[in-house]
C-alpha cells in the first residue's frame, strides 16, 4: 500500500450504556470498537482514517469524538450537527480533528429537494471558513437535480458511495461536476448500489475522467439492515474479507501513481492530514 493511505469512510459503534442511541433510528448495529477498527486498518495497510457519524448517534458525537482522540492525529472525522451550534464550538471541533458535516438523506429514504438545498447552502457557508466541506449521502436523483447548486456553494462538496449512481446514463453530469474541483466522490460501498457491478465501471469511468476528485473508503464495518429485522433489533454486519478489499482496490485503482493520488494525496489535501 502507498505511504499516507486513507480509508475515507468507517464508523466505530461503542457500548450502548456509553453512548445510546437515538429512538428514531433504522437500524440498530452490533458494537464496532476503536480496537477493531485499528485491526482493520492494519490489515490493508492503511496509515489514516476518516470516521464518520453515522445516523443511530443523531447529532450526539461523542463515540466518534473519543475514538478520533484516540487516534493521535491519524484520524478525521465528519459530524452530524445541532443547527443551533455556534462558531465557538465549530473551532473547537475542528482542533479536535473534525473536517467536514453530513446531510444524511439516504438513511430515511429522502427526496425533498428544496429542504436539502436550503441544509447544504446553510451549512456550507457556515464551514467554509474553517476548511471544512460538506458531505451529502443522497441518492443520485436528488444529486443531479442539485449538481448547479453544489458546484456553486462556498465549501467543497464530497458525495457519499458513488453518488448512488444507480445509472451510467448520469455520467456526464456527474464527471462534469467532479471536473470543476468543488465536488468530490467517494469510491466506496459497492452493495449500496442497484447492482454491485456497477461499481467497476463507474470506477473505470470516474478514474479516466477526474481522478484529482476521488477519494476510495471501505464502509466499515459495513452496516446492513436484515430482512424482516425491526429497527431495534441489532443487524448483523455485512462480510466483506480484507482480501476482497484489497482486490478491490487493485481493480480500480490500477498503478502506483494512481493509488498514490487517490488513496494519500487527495484525502490529505481534503482532510488536512
Amino acid at each position: 500500500m502507498v505511504a499516507g493511505a486513507c480509508d475515507c469512510h468507517t464508523h466505530v459503534f461503542g457500548p450502548r450504556a456509553d453512548y445510546p442511541m437515538v429512538d428514531a433510528r433504522h437500524y440498530t448495529p452490533g458494537p464496532a470498537p476503536l480496537a477493531a477498527l485499528r485491526a482493520h486498518l492494519a490489515g490493508l495497510g492503511l496509515e489514516r482514517v476518516v470516521l464518520v457519524q453515522p445516523s443511530v448517534y443523531g447529532t450526539d458525537n461523542r463515540c466518534l469524538l473519543d475514538a478520533l482522540a484516540a487516534l493521535d492525529g491519524a484520524g478525521r472525522s465528519i459530524a452530524v450537527l445541532e443547527d443551533g451550534v455556534d462558531a465557538a464550538a465549530l473551532r473547537e471541533l475542528h482542533a479536535r480533528g473534525m473536517r467536514g458535516v453530513r446531510i444524511n438523506l439516504e438513511s430515511a429514504g429522502l427526496r425533498d429537494i428544496a429542504g436539502t438545498r436550503a441544509l447544504l447552502q446553510a451549512w456550507s457557508a457556515r464551514v467554509a471558513d474553517l476548511g471544512w466541506h460538506v458531505q451529502l449521502y443522497a441518492a443520485q436523483p436528488v444529486v443531479l437535480a442539485l449538481a448547479e447548486d453544489l458546484a456553486r456553494l462556498p465549501s467543497p462538496v464530497v458525495l457519499d458511495h458513488f453518488a448512488l449512481a444507480d445509472a451510467l446514463p448520469g455520467a456526464d453530469a456527474l464527471t462534469d461536476l467532479l471536473r470543476t474541483g468543488r465536488v468530490h466522490v467517494k469510491l466506496s460501498a459497492p452493495y449500496r448500489l442497484a447492482s454491485p457491478s456497477l461499481a467497476d465501471a463507474w470506477a473505470r469511468h470516474l478514474t479516466d475522467a477526474a481522478p484529482g476528485a476521488l477519494l476510495w473508503a471501505s464502509d466499515w464495518p459495513h452496516t446492513a439492515r436484515d430482512p424482516g429485522r425491526a429497527a431495534h433489533e441489532v443487524s448483523a454486519y455485512r462480510v466483506v474479507p480484507a482480501d476482497a478489499l484489497r482486490e478491490q482496490i487493485a481493480r480500480w485503482l490500477p498503478g502506483v501513481e494512481l493509488r498514490r493520488r487517490v488513496l494519500a494525496d487527495n484525502p490529505a489535501r481534503l482532510y488536512g492530514f
